[in-house]
């Protein structure tokens, strides 16, 4: 039998990726210490400012996702992450079937309130199509229904000073689970007319399998910024304001990037 011969472009990839490789263990190994470096911080910060901003320059802010047919639905959308809160309070308040939950909209605001699912449900509502893209690999296509974000905002008006928007959640995170998830978006992505919290998936009602009774759907970024299980918004002014500094739980604990725009 005779050898496969290998395309030259295809050897010279595999070349320079095992360049980048050996180049990135090495990178790797000094990652502590060059964490602790005051340069190295603002270097890396620098720069996921520049790369929100060039997508920003490409991609104009009110660009849309792409909206799909009812005819390209995915036959299922996965669950992923947490499915079932281990949280007691968000356990109550499910089997009951979120009759007394609230989301609570505080921090840079002027006029802090709460927000029962009915509440919700009543403002002015958005359906979209839309395709979920997951850090892991996977996609898939489902319909949204819920109020837009700026709905809500604009009830308790931000102040001047608020520039971002904290999303805190009920799923417990980590080995011990003392740690609730929380994520964070901008205030242009807050006022994206695609940005909802949802309350329903596929003309039924959110299951809690998928983030009960509402979840965040921002659509120009990956899905680990569509936090579930959301129960409270806070208006920040700052990143260093939330929890590790860096916007949001896998970006505080396994440096994924806060900005994942697509």
């Amino acid at each position: 039998m005779s050898k496969l011969k290998v395309p030259h472009d295809s050897a010279r990839r595999r070349l320079l990726r095992r360049s980048f490789g050996g180049l990135g263990a090495l990178f790797l190994a000094g990652c502590d210490r060059l964490n602790e470096t005051p340069w190295f911080t603002r270097m890396m910060s620098g720069a996921e400012t520049m790369s929100r901003t060039v997508h920003k320059a490409i991609v104009p802010r009110k660009s849309m996702a792409q909206e799909f047919s009812e005819a390209d639905l995915s036959p299922r959308f996965r669950s992923n992450g947490t499915s079932n809160p281990d949280n007691p309070a968000y356990q109550a308040m499910a089997s009951k079937g979120f009759a007394d939950w609230a989301l609570q909209v505080d921090g840079l605001v002027e006029t802090p309130g709460k927000f029962t699912l009915a509440q919700l449900q009543a403002m002015p509502k958005r359906t979209q199509i839309t395709r979920h893209d997951c850090v892991e690999g996977w996609s898939a296509i489902a319909k949204w229904t819920g109020v837009p974000l700026s709905q809500v905002l604009a009830a308790v008006k931000p102040t001047a000073a608020a520039n971002y928007v904290v999303f805190h959640c009920a799923d417990p995170m980590g080995k011990d689970g003392k740690d609730l998830y929380y994520e964070s978006i901008d205030m242009d992505d807050a006022n994206h007319p695609q940005t909802i919290l949802a309350y329903q998936l596929n003309d039924k009602t959110l299951p809690v399998a998928n983030g009960a009774p509402v979840r965040l759907r921002v659509e120009r970024q990956l899905g680990y910024k569509h936090a579930k299980y959301v129960m409270r918004m806070e208006l920040v002014e700052s990143l260093d304001q939330i929890r590790g500094g860096s916007g949001g739980y896998w970006e505080d604990n396994y440096g994924y990037q806060w900005y994942a725009g697509i």
